[in-house]
């Protein structure tokens, strides 16, 4: 039996309302609706009794717990080596899915129902794919991107040997890489990988959102329907997609507009590749390593001498924030600052020289390692994978890696198991999180990635240690030392929402307060309910239909660019009301005839539906209104 393979999808959107979102770190940024919902794409490999899954979900970041949950439910043959749950980023999604408080930090604690609809998408996503697995063809390609991103961090970047600079001229990575399953001639799903922060839409955003990347996928499931396409991260952890390096502002200053437009330039760079027939070799490797105390050996440190890890503390300038995606707290700045700095080098550093030799210059701040013994506040012990697709080999990282660390680990892997470096990719936000890696070269300059590189200026030759352990095995055949996992804690803090819901004083669940159009909108409001009374995973919270033959055609719903679901609470306690606002943005295309925008909500008592009036839309609609 040669290669087999199938895709899927699922949609593992969470909490629509009042649910802090993961990503930027705002209280003030809860979730009031949905512009996108969230998808997890699911790619499965067989070869005989070998299996692979790739899994690349729409979320903020990747949590231990969800992929310990998705993979006790996995069918056979599925083990944790073998499977990939990648995120990519968005910083528009909401958060409360972790095991380790300060993920959860805005959200009110640990969201139970957002936790259910990700780990329920993602193993339905995983078992359609599952189920679609036949013979199949792989294609892999490579091409280049360069109007996508920039760095954010360029202070850092130029702090690297001119060998490292020099293979990244513009200081981006530019590598868009594409692998294409085919059947019979005909594309059935591709997964791309490129470096860029998925942080087009920015932190006064309150609506759930794809981001660029979503874009890019939905975009070309658009175009080209039935196909599974995935847009996954790499070494992503100082490009942005913010040109002109500053929030929302990338090509526009409309963050909905960059989000379009970054994330067709992906799928438009992606789509423009086809690539040559490769083998289906599939091959896994997977060890949990911890981080706090790793003795790295001089072969990977560069200074020929042996280091060690330490404990995971944040620096101050990793409370700065990335200013050019969006800034964190007051007080803080990249690199200097000043009274944490002193405090380090004056006090904590002359009597901790151990510490001092892993965390210095980092002016500390949050000392994570110890509060994790009171109570888990970031993961220590954490998945490196290496799994193999043919020539294609993807390092699997619980971390964001800026462009020369990736190239630090590919490069790594590449020289052992004898690969292309171009066929090595550094995938990020993989199987768990831990924040930041950079060289050490940048680590010293404490920008933002520095500071936010927890576990000091040796995480990453611990990384390629690591991961230069798991290439040899693979090119070997032997096995490796699993490790010891992170043992997982049940969350202390759970939210618990308040307030129950109300009609209007005088109307009904679903009655229509107003509809209104200009010449390219339609805006109608409701008569509404909680969204979190049911997430509606899988189903849709709007539609827009069209009168077809005597009945009525849904041509949008809330998963669509050109749809906006917002929700708004009015009053307070146990009789607070919502408002409702559905928005549709009527595609150029759309063809004249009749249609109305319908709004399905939920209250304890079950669903209801509001409707608005039939309405005639044309090409060239007047002003007024409805």
């Amino acid at each position: 039996m040669g290669l087999l393979a199938g895709c899927g999808v699922a949609d593992i959107t969470g909490e629509a309302a009042e649910c802090g979102m993961l990503g930027y770190g705002k209280a003030q940024q809860q979730t009031s609706g949905i512009h996108t919902r969230l998808h997890a794409r699911a790619f499965a490999f067989a070869d005989g009794e070998r299996r692979l899954l790739l899994v690349v979900c729409e979320l903020p970041l990747m949590s231990a717990g969800v992929v310990r949950d998705v993979l006790g439910r996995l069918p056979g043959g599925y083990t944790e080596s073998h499977v990939m749950i990648t995120a990519t980023h968005t910083h528009c999604g909401p958060g409360g899915y972790f095991h380790h408080a300060l993920y959860n930090s805005n959200t009110g604690g640990f969201r139970e129902r957002t936790y259910g609809a990700i780990v329920d998408g993602i193993v339905e996503a995983a078992e359609a794919a599952h189920a679609d697995l036949a013979p199949a063809v792989l294609r892999l390609a490579h091409g280049e991107l360069r109007n996508a991103s920039v760095n954010r961090s360029k202070r850092a970047f130029d702090r690297n040997p001119a060998a490292d600079r020099a293979h990244f001229p513009d200081a981006v990575d530019p590598r868009t890489t594409l692998l294409r399953i085919e059947r019979e001639g005909r594309l059935t799903g591709a997964v791309n990988w490129f470096a860029t922060h998925n942080t087009s839409m920015t932190n006064k955003n309150t609506l759930i959102s794809a981001d660029n990347k979503g874009y890019a996928a939905s975009r070309w499931e658009a175009a080209d329907p039935g196909v599974v396409t995935a847009f996954a991260q790499t070494n992503a952890g100082d490009m942005s997609p913010n040109l002109r390096l500053a929030p929302g502002r990338g090509p526009t200053d409309d963050e909905f507009e960059n989000t379009r437009l970054i994330g067709t330039r992906q799928y438009e760079a992606a789509a423009a590749l086809y690539g040559d027939e490769i083998p289906g070799v599939l091959d896994a490797r997977l060890t949990h390593v911890d981080l706090s105390r790793t003795t790295v050996r001089p072969e990977f440190t560069g200074d020929g001498r042996t280091h060690r890890t330490s404990a995971p503390v944040a620096g101050a300038a990793a409370f700065a924030g990335a200013w050019v995606d969006g800034p964190g707290f007051r007080g803080f700045r990249p690199g200097r600052n000043p009274l944490w700095d002193a405090l380090s080098h004056r006090v904590v550093y002359p009597l901790a020289p151990r510490l001092r030799d892993a965390q210095a210059p980092k002016g500390l701040c949050l000392p994570a390692g110890p509060v994790n013994r009171l109570h888990p506040m970031v993961q220590e012990r954490l998945p490196v994978q290496l799994l193999r697709i043919g020539p294609l080999y993807l390092i699997g990282l619980p971390a964001e890696i800026t462009i020369v660390a990736g190239l630090r680990l590919r490069r790594t892997v590449a020289s052992i198991v004898g690969a292309q470096p171009a066929n090595v990719l550094a995938v990020g936000y993989s199987n768990a999180y831990a924040h930041y890696v950079t060289t050490p070269e940048e680590y010293d300059a404490q920008e933002y990635e520095g500071g936010s590189t927890l576990f000091g200026r040796w995480e990453l030759p611990a990384l390629c240690q690591s991961a230069a352990g798991l290439a040899r095995a693979m090119r070997d055949g032997t096995p490796v030392e699993r490790g010891t996992p992170e043992r997982l804690r049940p969350p202390r803090a759970r939210h618990r929402r308040r307030g129950t819901d109300a009609p209007h004083p005088g109307r009904d669940f679903g009655d229509v307060l107003s509809v209104a159009r200009t010449d390219t909108r339609v805006t109608a409001r409701f008569v509404g309910a909680h969204p979190g009374n049911d997430l509606r995973r899988g189903d849709t919270y709007l539609a827009v239909e069209r009168e077809e033959g005597g009945g009525w055609t849904r041509v949008a719903d809330d998963g669509d660019w050109s749809t906006t679901f917002r929700w708004k609470a009015v009053g307070t306690g146990a009789a607070r009301a919502s408002t409702v606002t559905i928005t549709w943005d009527v595609p150029p295309e759309t063809p004249p005839g009749a249609y109305r925008i319908r709004y399905f909500g939920d209250t304890a008592y079950g669903p209801f539906t509001g409707t608005t009036t039939p309405f005639a839309w044309n090409r060239t609609p007047r002003n007024d209104r409805l």
